[in-house]
């Protein structure tokens, strides 16, 4: 079974990676990420925004390999009442156009950061100075540094890519 993942960030990659050989055990599971756009902003400010990214996420590496499956992830902010939250949203698509959506744990964003994305940063880059790290997309993420690595990005995506699996496990209940 060949996955298309719209990314080649390896904590995205092995996310997905690490969700299909759990639901697909007995299968030989190859998992290959390309670059595509998203569609949306860099720094998704909405569900809705985030959800459309992952959405065309999946479509595009589905379209560009010729997969059995296309998986697009997108992280962005959702403003709830006066607070912020972080969460990832992913969509796994098949070839007949078959979607399930997924979402990653929500995690309150503190204000002081979200001061810093609105003068131009994307959350990544505002981990980068706040925790004086560096690429920490590409490692454990907003939800790693938050807690101490207690919960990291790859967990996180997995679950989430692990909950839109859910369309294709029990595919009779979504009839």
């Amino acid at each position: 079974m060949k996955i298309a993942i719209g990314s080649a960030n390896p904590v995205k990659i092995n996310a997905v990676k690490i969700a299909f050989k759990k639901v697909f055990k007995n299968q030989k599971i190859i998992v290959k990420g390309i670059e595509v756009n998203s569609g949306v902003t860099n720094q998704p400010m909405s569900d809705k925004e985030s959800l459309k990214g992952a959405h065309n996420r999946a479509k595009k590496s589905l379209k560009a390999l010729d997969f059995d499956f296309g998986v697009g992830i997108e992280g962005g902010l959702q403003k709830i009442g006066d607070k912020w939250f972080d969460c990832g949203w992913v969509t796994v698509t098949d070839k007949k156009g078959t979607e399930g959506i997924g979402s990653s744990l929500r995690m309150q964003t503190p204000l002081k950061m979200i001061r810093m994305i609105e003068k131009g940063l994307e959350l990544g880059e505002v981990d980068d100075v706040l925790f004086k790290t560096n690429n920490s997309k590409q490692q454990q993420g907003h939800f790693g540094l938050m807690t101490n690595n207690l919960i990291n990005r790859e967990k996180c995506y997995t679950d989430a890519v692990l909950s839109a699996l859910s369309r294709f496990i029990h595919p009779e209940i979504f009839q």
